[in-house]
């Protein structure tokens, strides 16, 4: 088994809609024999209702005010694997701190993304003309993925076992 150091978790997986965060995580968190802890899942339980009502119903600022509180609480206290949303590295205060923890970024292409997520309008952000809405995401997004991460994992066209496969080695071999 894996652990993280005093206190911390032990994988911080972040990616773009589409990378596979919540399936890797449970697939690494099992592999690894520790929790796993979804932000988005988390916030959609808190709330009562799923991320795209939270957009519609108070707005992209009020989504991303409880998704900066739900991961500060959860690298705080969390010590598996924690998924964070596809946004939420992109906040100033969520990147102090991820500071010093071990970010996985779950790299994929348009094409991986679209057969794990459909782009079928339940993703709030991609909702106006998804690949193109992506890709534009993603484009913006890489920079602040590539800057936090500690460790950078292509996806593309990879079963996930062998992708948790090579997640677990790396934690292994930093340790």
């Amino acid at each position: 088994m894996v652990t993280g150091g005093e206190g911390r978790p032990v994988a911080i997986l972040i990616g773009p809609p589409g990378a596979g965060k919540t399936t890797i995580g449970e697939a690494l968190a099992a592999a690894l024999e520790v929790d796993f802890h979804d932000t988005d899942a988390a916030i959609e339980d808190e709330q009562g209702c799923s991320i795209s009502d939270i957009f519609v119903l108070e707005g992209e600022s009020a989504f991303r005010a409880l998704e900066r509180a739900e991961v500060a609480r959860a690298v705080s206290v969390e010590r598996g694997v924690v998924a964070l949303g596809g946004g939420a590295p992109m906040d100033s205060e969520t990147q102090a701190v991820l500071a010093d923890h071990v970010v996985v970024f779950l790299d994929v292409g348009i094409a991986d993304a679209a057969k794990r997520v459909g782009f079928d309008g339940s993703r709030p952000l991609l909702a106006m003309n998804p690949r193109a809405s992506w890709t534009k995401l993603m484009n913006e997004r890489r920079p602040t993925y590539d800057r936090v991460a500690t460790h950078h994992i292509d996806t593309a066209g990879r079963p996930v076992d062998d992708i948790v496969g090579e997640i677990a080695e790396r934690l292994r071999a930093a340790r």
